[in-house]
This record gives C-alpha cells, sequence and structure tokens, in this order.
C-alpha cells in the first residue's frame, strides 16, 4: 500500500474522501445528506464505525466516508485511531477505487495520533494473492494509495517511524502466510536474507554440519526425517552502545509440522505451515528494528527445522542430547519445538551472553484452551522483564497473559532414565513446555517465553488483519524495545 502525504485543503476531486469522527460528535460543516444518513444508520463515531454516504461536487459525485474513533478519553486512544483507518481500508479495499483520502485537516490530532490512523490504513490492506488467479472482479483489491491530506506537523516524521514497523509485520504475514514447499529452512533464510538487504542487519547462518559440531543434538533430532536440512538464522543489529551486550529474541521455527513419528490428525494439518510463526515474528521485529534504526543492541535468533515421518525421523523413546549437555527423552515427536528453542537458547547464550531473552513460539494447544484466541501467554523467570512484556502488549495490541511456574510443574518432566522428558501430562501442557525451556536458561539470566500459538493465525478478519496470519509478535517486541532498550 502506498502511503502519500498532501496539504490542505483538498482540490477538487472524484476519489473517495473520508473523515475522522469522534463518539456523538458529528462536524458541523458535514453535507446534509451525509450527515442524514449517516444519523439514519445509527452511525455514533464508535471506535471502527464506518459510514459512506455520496455527495455533489463539481458537477460529479464523490464517495465520501465517515469514521468513528470513539470516545475522546478512551484509555486505548491510539488503537481506537489505528481501528478507524483500517476500516477506511476495509471498505475500500475491493470497491474499484485506487485511491481514498483521508482529510484529517480539521480531526485536531497529534502527530502520534495521525500516524496511528495511517499505520491501521496500511496494516489492514495487506493481502497475499499471489497464488489465487482467478479472483472475481469485485473480489480483487483495487486500492493501492492512501492519501493523507492536512496532517498535523510531525505527522511524516513519525510515520517514518510507524512505516519500518510496517514493514516488519506483513514481513511477518508474508513468511506465515506462504505454503511449506515454498517456505522451508533454507528458502526462509533465503527470502528473508533479501528483505532485510541494505537494512544494517548483520546476518549470520550456520547449517546442520556446523550445528551438528556445536552438538544441538535437540534441534537436529526434529530436523532427521526432513529432506529439509536445519538452519539456525541470526539477526543482528548493533544501534546502541558499543560493548554493551544484547538482547535476545528468539524464535521457533518449524516450517512444516507433521508432528513427526507421533503424526498428527490430518484434518486441519494444513495449518502447521504456521508452525513458524515464532521464527517469522523475530525475523520481523528485526527488520522494523532496523528500518527505524533503533539505538538498541538486539540479536535475532531463528530456528529452523521441517519435522517429518520418514524412516530416519526420530522415534518416541530416543533419548537425544542438547547443545548443552543435558539429555532429552522424546516421549513425543510432536512435542518439537521446546527441542528447537532449547538448542538455540543455548547457543545464543553462549554466544552472545544476552542481558535478557525472549523466545517465542506457536508451541502448545493447551495454551489456546487456556487463553483461546485473545491474548498470548506468557511464562517468565524475571518479574520486571514479564512487566515490560506485557505493558508492551497493552500498547501494542499484541496482549499477553501471564501464566506460572514452578517447581512442582518441573517435577512433571522429570524422566527415569534421562535428565528429563520433552512433554509432561496433558494437564498444564503449556506449562510443562515452559518449565521445559527453562532448564536451558543460564542462572541469573532474565528470560521470558511467548507461547503465540493462539495467535499468529486467525480464522476471522480482525481489528488490522484479515482473517489469516496476523503479524502477532513483532509489535510487542518492537514495542519493548522501544519503551526499555532505547535511551
Amino acid at each position: 500500500m502506498k502511503i502519500e502525504f498532501a496539504a490542505a485543503p483538498l482540490a477538487p476531486s472524484t476519489s473517495p474522501v473520508a473523515y475522522l469522527v469522534e463518539q456523538d460528535k458529528l462536524p458541523g460543516g458535514l453535507d446534509p445528506v451525509v450527515a442524514q444518513g449517516a444519523k439514519s444508520s445509527r452511525f455514533t463515531g464508535k471506535t471502527g464505525q464506518l459510514h459512506e454516504g455520496f455527495v455533489s461536487r463539481d458537477g460529479g459525485v464523490v464517495r465520501m466516508a465517515l469514521a468513528g474513533t470513539g470516545e475522546a478519553g478512551a484509555k486505548d486512544r491510539l488503537a481506537s485511531f489505528e481501528r478507524a483507518g483500517a476500516a477506511i481500508t476495509t471498505k475500500f479495499i475491493a470497491s474499484g477505487e485506487e485511491t481514498v483520502t483521508i482529510d484529517l485537516s480539521d480531526a485536531g490530532l497529534s502527530a502520534d495520533q495521525a500516524a496511528a490512523v495511517v499505520l491501521g490504513a496500511r496494516l489492514r490492506g495487506w493481502r497475499y494473492d499471489v497464488y489465487r488467479t482467478k479472483l472475481a472482479a469485485e473480489q480483487k483489491a483495487s486500492l493501492t494509495t492512501i492519501r493523507i491530506a492536512g496532517a498535523p506537523d510531525g505527522t511524516e516524521a513519525a510515520w517514518k517511524i510507524e512505516a519500518a514497523l510496517a514493514d516488519g509485520v506483513e514481513l511477518t504475514r508474508e513468511l506465515v502466510t506462504e505454503p511449506a514447499n515454498i517456505i522451508y529452512p533454507e528458502s526462509f533464510v533465503e527470502r528473508v536474507t533479501k528483505r532485510v538487504e541494505g537494512s544494517g542487519l548483520k546476518v549470520r547462518v550456520l547449517d546442520d554440519a556446523e550445528m551438528g559440531k556445536l552438538g544441538m543434538g535437540a534441534l537436529l533430532g526434529v530436523a532427521q526425517g526432513s529432506r529439509r536440512p536445519a538452519r539456525l538464522l541470526v539477526l543482528e543489529w548493533n544501534g546502541g552502545t558499543q560493548g554493551t551486550k544484547p538482547t535476545a529474541f528468539v524464535g521457533k521455527g518449524v516450517t512444516f509440522d507433521t508432528g513427526g513419528i507421533s503424526i498428527k490428525p490430518a484434518a486441519n494439518m494444513e495449518d502447521m505451515k504456521w508452525d513458524m510463526g515464532g521464527a517469522g515474528a523475530v525475523a520481523g521485529a528485526m527488520l522494523a528494528i532496523a528500518g527505524r534504526k533503533a539505538k538498541a543492541n538486539v540479536v535475532g535468533i531463528c530456528g529452523l527445522v521441517e519435522n517429518m515421518p520418514d524412516g530416519n525421523a526420530q522415534r518416541p523413546g530416543d533419548v537425544v542430547t542438547s547443545m548443552s549437555g543435558q539429555t532429552i527423552e522424546v516421549i513425543n515427536t510432536d512435542a518439537e519445538g521446546r527441542l528447537v528453542l532449547c538448542d538455540c537458547v543455548t547457543w545464543v547464550q553462549k554466544e552472545y551472553q544476552p542481558t535478557a531473552i525472549v523466545d517465542l513460539a506457536t508451541l502448545t494447544g493447551a495454551i489456546l484452551i487456556s487463553l483461546g484466541h485473545e491474548q498470548a501467554g506468557i511464562f517468565s523467570n524475571d518479574d520486571k522483564l514479564a512487566g515490560q512484556l506485557i505493558a508492551a502488549g497493552e500498547v501494542s495490541g499484541d496482549k499477553l497473559w501471564r501464566m506460572p511456574l514452578g517447581a512442582a510443574y518441573d517435577k512433571l518432566i522429570d524422566s527415569p532414565i534421562a535428565d528429563m522428558k520433552n512433554v509432561g501430562p496433558r494437564e498444564g501442557g503449556s506449562i510443562t513446555a515452559a518449565q521445559f525451556i527453562q532448564r536451558f536458561v543460564d542462572k541469573g539470566t532474565p528470560w521470558a517465553h511467548l507461547d503465540i500459538a493462539g495467535m499468529a493465525w486467525s480464522a476471522k478478519p480482525g481489528a488490522t488483519w484479515d482473517k489469516g496470519a496476523t503479524g502477532y509478535g513483532v509489535r510487542v517486541l518492537d514495542r519493548f524495545v522501544r519503551d526499555n532498550l532505547e535511551g
């Protein structure tokens, strides 16, 4: 989606024009036909509400829209402006119109609020129709340009920051949307490397032979059933004080998950192309951080494997040795994400000695039972880090709910023949998964695990996304960096 800025007042135009409306405060100078239509359709300006009308202008007919921004004193005010921008895009994306103008001349917004409108409009306009060759004309996206008129001073500068965020969210959505025959460990690396070229990110890739030498038996055990070799993608951003240890983001990147020998039911298995949503979020967040030249040192790690059930696949009951030296009895090969993450966590600690680690993974179905599709679960060994991430989630809209950890849960993954097993009982499944990862975190290192299984993909449209890949995780990581790592 192309974003343009124009000075007000608007020149005569036949393209649609949209205005923002605060709840219960229709603009006084509104065309009477549109005003009456809004009242008749019970449009009041609630957050995300939209009314469309037509007015006569310069001998022609112009489409006009009113987008609600909700109550002025609402707590999540920036989110309200995002939803207003998104509502405008939703209305016009397949309308046949190529350009829509959002007139902010009399909206009384700050630069940040105006940028939020633009962000919502752009994010809601993302679609991935690469493989759709027979769309009917009325289903095809026609809208290519959002023109912002009369924006307050500073909006364009504020938008440059948010545009970098949008780039990151869109990269994540693209990666998560692509099918597994297109995005697999090697092509994930190629796609991301190409997209971050020129961003200032330092890219490093470890192949399966290098990981073998490092002793990453847990990660490679997952990959051994696939013809696709594993990869470890490292994205390094050094925008902070030279010599300061980075914060590490670690993402689970299972590009397709059959469950391995513990094979999943056939129904809905196609959804497992997005089991790399954690790695996708890390890649997108790193692009966003680099794109806005964040004054922080951050490293992103994507552990990339495909979990397949061929004759070389690991079996339930196998014992593997992780890079940390700890041994793992693999009770269920479908509990593979934690096996990938544990070696990634060990590697990043040995290589970077990070000040904190945040991992993201579409890890457990159990988190869906607990939290549904409303927020991700956060598990942490550090109250301060957990609080910072939860606060970042509230501001960004990528919401988090803290879940418990404890010694009683940890005992549930003790193994009779190895240091641990990779699953506990059915009860508390997301908790024992987090306990497993925690066993690989060095003492004294702040760590948080985000189980995003319910958030990476949506079966229905949301405020700023269509159904499908949401881009969840990018915004909470970016906001965390903004609020806590940058001076």
